[in-house]
């Protein structure tokens, strides 16, 4: 299973982040699947990869160190694909979803850390 994980520090109205994260994963092609507010999860919308391949994203909004303009949050982007090169589908996915948040305009990219799991 290939999975990758991130963490964002985002500038933003803790409020109203979890429509604008969901809004977010839309455009990347992602599909909302369960959306409690803290915790946010999409899959990709099936068509263009087998079945397999489909990614799925996992959202955690951390409250414990979110305060009302600022906004850590945690990623786990994976799907069944076996990583046997460092450049598959589910990789090229979480590079295109990183990439979507730390350029979203509705936000500014205060800390952003990633690593393969």
């Amino acid at each position: 299973m290939a999975r990758y994980t991130s963490l964002f520090t985002l500038e933003t109205p803790a409020e109203r982040f979890s429509a604008m994260l969901a809004e977010v994963l839309m455009i990347c092609n992602f599909d909302i699947i369960y959306d409690t507010g803290d915790y946010l999860m999409a899959r990709e919308v099936p068509g263009s990869v087998v079945f397999g391949k489909l990614v799925t994203v996992e959202a955690l909004i951390d409250r414990n160190v979110t305060t009302a303009t600022e906004v850590r949050l945690k990623l786990v982007i994976k799907n069944e694909e076996l990583p046997l090169h460092t450049q598959n589908h589910c990789r090229d996915m979480f590079d295109h979803v990183n990439q979507a948040i730390a350029d979203h305009r509705q936000w500014k990219l205060v800390e952003h850390a990633s690593t393969p799991a």
